[in-house]
């Protein structure tokens, strides 16, 4: 048995974000060990990023179905309030204001697929309609050990 929680389903509206750090690309496969290496990486140089927000936050961004190269892969950032003087290893996303439906994951990060399913289904059930197209967040409340993370899952709806 694994020991996760998820909260309550709800629908929130997001105003643009500003982020700040890395872009993860690598096979599918291996999306969760780069990402919580990455993150691990991003918060060690989070002194290099200027304006950011919340400290104890990384927001991590993703296209379920890009359309081009530019979308592809997983960003891995801080948010933050407005660009100045970014490190020249790391890169910028806009992601403009949207709808979102949300869940709250704690557990192991390997079990966040399964958060995804159970909010899928909350979706259909509530008649939202998943906009894939469009640009997915997740925001990081504990990151460090990937066997206990909290995360909230924003799933972007029409």
């Amino acid at each position: 048995m694994t020991n996760q929680t998820w909260q309550n389903k709800t629908v929130k509206i997001l105003d643009e974000l500003l982020l700040v750090g890395f872009r993860v690309l690598c096979s599918g496969d291996q999306y969760t060990n780069e990402i919580s290496k990455t993150s691990l990486r991003l918060n060690t140089r989070m002194s290099e990023i200027k304006h950011v927000i919340n400290p104890s936050q990384q927001v991590g961004a993703f296209v379920v179905e890009n359309s081009s190269d530019d979308e592809d892969g997983y960003w891995i950032c801080f948010e933050v309030s407005k660009y100045e003087d970014i490190p020249n290893d790391m890169v910028t996303l806009t992601i403009p204001s949207q709808k979102y439906a949300v869940l709250r994951h704690r557990g192991s990060n390997v079990e966040i697929m399964n958060a995804y399913q159970d909010l899928h289904l909350w979706m259909k059930e509530n008649n939202y309609r998943r906009q894939k197209e469009k640009w997915h967040i997740e925001r990081f409340y504990n990151w460090i050990d990937p066997k206990n993370v909290d995360v909230e899952l924003f799933d972007t709806i029409h």
